[in-house]
């Protein structure tokens, strides 16, 4: 296919054909299809990665949605898994999902959340527009999410650690 330019997307779907289902010959119609800015590619492979190797043997799942939402990663997903996989799928979508709200959408270097005439942005220094959102002080710099229960109970705290790109637990007393 001479002439016609892959843009990373088009790469992803092809190199993660398993979890994109692509329609034979468009890979571009994937429902899957990533919604976001290039600066996401990396934790976006990071996540198909852990995805692969979240499922078994005979488990299959499809990615429906991939986009930005206030600033962050937002994934669905569907199939049908074993309890501990749907936990292990759960992980591997809270860490991107974390990543992304402290790396710049538009370059992939690290960055925070900023607020600009309504609209929730995960942006580095270099593509800042308006407010930062998050207090990153010194000893600040992981962030919080809410991650579903494995038994279905509800939610846990997560602090998402950037440099390490894995959850720590929370110390006790900041525990709900």
């Amino acid at each position: 296919m001479a002439g016609i330019v892959k843009d990373w997307q088009i790469e992803l779907i092809e190199a993660h054909r398993g979890l994109f289902c692509p329609p034979a010959g468009n890979p571009g119609a994937a429902l899957g299809y990533p919604r976001c800015e290039g600066g996401w590619r990396d934790l976006i492979q990071r996540l198909c990665v852990r995805l692969e190797a979240a499922l078994g043997d005979d488990e299959r799942i499809h990615l429906d949605r991939i986009r930005e939402a206030v600033g962050r990663l937002r994934v669905s997903w569907r199939g049908q898994v074993m309890p501990a996989t749907i936990c292990r799928i759960h992980e591997a979508i809270a860490l991107a999902e974390a990543r992304s709200a402290c790396t710049c959408e538009l370059c992939g270097e690290p960055g925070r959340l900023y607020l600009d005439d309504g609209v929730c942005m995960a942006r580095c220094a270099a593509h800042a527009r308006g407010t930062p959102l998050a207090d990153e002080s010194e000893g600040n710099r992981m962030h919080i999410v809410r991650m579903p229960r494995c038994d279905g109970s509800g939610y846990e705290p997560r602090r998402y650690d950037r440099e390490n790109d894995n959850f720590v637990d929370p110390p006790p007393d900041e525990e709900e």
